[in-house]
């Protein structure tokens, strides 16, 4: 499924409404629960300040921005995305009113400049239609020497689990999505793995980051190296 532009924001959007009552729980069960442990991972890299102002972008059903409030329960947590039945599922959560929701075009960000101390994002890029304009408005409303963290899969690396690996995305997620979420379980992820294998390889995002004036860019990678972690920092 080779969407692009207009057609493919369309397509994820619709897609992560089709699927947000259920989200959580496939995602869970995708990873083994890893996703938990990758988005702490995610929130002890954006070394959110003492009272700091943090937004969560594609927060979906917001468990990054949950993760932050654990973290750090004094921090002004926003919730950003575009899918807003994602961020209903969220807002019913326990922590869910002490998130401010916000419905958001990640190319195009309803944020003055210079208005978060940390920006994070979880499986937003590999979704856009233009990575290089979503890097550009998170680092337009971080504030100066702010932290951006960027949670997404990658393509699986050319090594012996690859074939299995190829296998997993291919038939086993899709199958799994059915099973969980119904039909249209089934044509999401089906979406999910062929935009992770379309996706930028770890270090072609870095790259994408530093173009984008993200400084000191390091990246970690997890899960047979098909989800990375990439972290960085605006000047002061």
């Amino acid at each position: 499924m080779q969407l692009q532009g207009k057609d493919k924001a369309t397509y994820v959007q619709g897609m992560f409404g089709r699927i947000a009552e259920r989200y959580n729980l496939m995602n869970r069960i995708m990873t083994g629960g890893q996703d938990q442990r990758w988005r702490r991972f995610v929130v002890q890299k954006a070394q959110v300040p003492p009272n700091g102002v943090i937004l969560d972008l594609a927060t979906g059903t917001g468990d990054i921005a949950f993760e932050v409030l654990h973290a750090h329960p004094n921090t002004k947590v926003f919730g950003a995305d575009f899918s807003l039945p994602m961020m209903f599922v969220g807002k019913r959560t326990l922590l869910g009113d002490l998130v401010n929701w916000c419905g958001a075009d990640a190319l195009n960000l309803p944020f003055p400049d210079q208005s978060f101390h940390a920006v994070m994002s979880g499986y937003l890029l590999r979704n856009v239609t233009d990575i290089r304009q979503a890097l550009r408005e998170q680092m337009r409303v971080l504030k100066p020497g702010g932290k951006i963290v960027v949670l997404d899969s990658s393509p699986p690396p050319p090594n012996l689990l690859r074939p299995f690996i190829m296998l997993y995305l291919r038939y086993g997620i899709p199958l799994l999505g059915r099973i969980i979420s119904g039909k249209q379980g089934a044509d999401a992820y089906r979406y999910l793995p062929e935009s992770t294998q379309a996706f930028k390889t770890p270090q072609e995002l870095a790259a994408l980051m530093r173009e984008a004036g993200v400084q000191n860019v390091e990246f970690k990678t997890f899960m047979f190296g098909t989800m990375a972690v990439h972290w960085g920092n605006k000047a002061n």
